[in-house]
């Protein structure tokens, strides 16, 4: 029997001799959305450096098509995190506090479809039958994916989300945050569960089909052709987004060790949508650089973009044996306004071993260390030079402007010029279904 990407390819040559077939059946297909939360352009070139060096390339670099990112909210010139995810998601510019509805607040008008359906690109490919995942650094309660499965009067209602979530019939939902999952007190593999509700739905999961899975080795040894998973890797996020004196301190690792990365979620993620050859909408968080950005800790930034740009990379090349997929990426915002800095070398070359713990502006400034370190050295240059460099904040908030669309793909030439976050779902849609829902 032909595979579902022979059968794709006959309707494209059919669409090019035969009069009347419908155009679209040559611009459909697979879609990945990539979002690295509060990582701007400046972010990345500052990872640039530190990960590959000045003259080389990230595999964010080499994802082709570009727009500039508009990010506003209905009442806001800068995007929250739910706020962007409901615009990525629905398609509609709701305000700040907004979690998949118009606003934050428990009357909001919900944003729902001519059926009377959550208006969710997501909602929407899993009503045509098309396969649908999200994976996420943090814990699952995060916006920037839970929002494409379920909606909530604000994003604060933990237990309301992860039981829309589930009841979304979701294949894939890949992250941490276990407590939200148990009742009070009751102990997961990785805490305590805090539900008020005491429903326990790691076990109603598994009444709804889910295979429900707890570790790294659990989720590499899945086979392809498993149709649900949940996945809860940790009691909260996969990361502990303190400042680094803090993880010093604590003696925390950044990411924690046993649990999967992303890349490895977004490939176990893709294997089993696309499992069959069956088309398939997968949604990608890496939620460190806001989490990081927001405790204006440079160094954790730094990993979860090397995290972030593997994944790239393993989305690329499946494009490059898949090419009826679209990868799109965005932000929503840039977290703490990060910004590469030059360290002035003394007349013989060296360079201070502790930087200043502030600009003369009064901004906090970051070497590898935190606050009051060595600077960061970069990857070598053309001329095998290794520079070193500082960071500098500008806040512990959100703040916009300097984020960029990418795509590569299906579809990615309609990535130009600028972009609103309300139009990443219609392209979206446009390469899922042939033409906006």
């Amino acid at each position: 029997m032909p595979t579902a990407n022979a059968l794709r390819l006959l309707l494209v040559s059919l669409a090019l001799i035969l009069p009347g077939y419908p155009a679209h059946a040559q611009d459909t297909g697979s879609v990945v959305f990539i979002h690295p939360d509060g990582a701007s352009s400046s972010t990345w070139a500052a990872a640039r450096v530190l990960l590959v060096g000045p003259d080389a390339d990230l595999n964010w670099d080499k994802i082709p098509n570009i727009a500039v990112y508009r990010g506003h909210m209905a009442n806001s010139l800068t995007a929250s995190s739910n706020g962007g995810a409901t615009a990525h998601a629905t398609g509609v510019r709701a305000r700040y506090h907004a979690f998949g509805r118009m606003d934050g607040v428990d009357n909001a008008p919900r944003i729902l479809d001519e059926n009377g359906r959550y208006r969710s690109v997501a909602i929407e490919a899993l009503d045509a039958g098309l396969r649908v995942g999200v994976v996420q650094s943090g814990t699952a309660v995060e916006p920037g994916s839970a929002i494409f499965l379920t909606d909530a009067p604000h994003r604060r209602y933990h237990d309301q989300i992860v039981v829309g979530m589930l009841e979304s019939n979701a294949h894939v939902i890949l992250g941490g945050g276990e407590r939200h999952f148990l009742p009070e007190g009751v102990q997961g593999v990785h805490g305590l569960g805090e539900r008020k509700d005491q429903r326990n739905l790691v076990e109603e999961a598994k009444a709804l089909g889910y295979t429900v899975i707890f570790t790294r080795e659990e989720l590499l040894a899945l086979p392809d052709d498993t149709d649900k998973v949940l996945g809860l890797f940790a009691h909260d996020a996969t990361f502990n987004a303190v400042e680094e004196e803090k993880l010093a301190e604590q003696n925390l690792p950044m990411y924690d060790p046993d649990a999967p990365t992303l890349a490895e979620m977004t490939g176990a993620a893709i294997k089993l949508l696309n499992h069959g050859g069956k088309q398939f909408l997968l949604v990608v968080e890496e939620e460190g650089p806001d989490n990081f950005g927001n405790h204006n800790n440079a160094s954790g930034v730094f990993e979860a973009l090397r995290r972030t740009d593997e994944t790239f990379g393993l989305v690329q090349a499946f494009i490059d044996d898949h090419p009826d997929t679209l990868l799109i990426t965005a932000a929503d915002s840039d977290a703490g306004g990060l910004r590469l800095m030059r360290v002035g070398l003394n007349e013989d070359g060296t360079y201070d071993d502790i930087l200043p713990e502030r600009d003369r502006s009064g901004s906090q400034m970051d070497g590898a260390q935190g606050t009051g370190s060595a600077p960061f050295l970069a990857m070598p240059d053309r001329n095998g030079r290794r520079l070193p460099f500082k960071v500098v904040w500008a806040a512990t908030d959100d703040v916009s402007g300097g984020v960029l669309v990418r795509a590569q793909g299906l579809n990615a030439q309609r990535v130009k010029g600028s972009m609103s976050n309300t139009d990443i779902p219609e392209l979206i849609r446009l390469t899922l279904f042939g033409s906006a829902q």
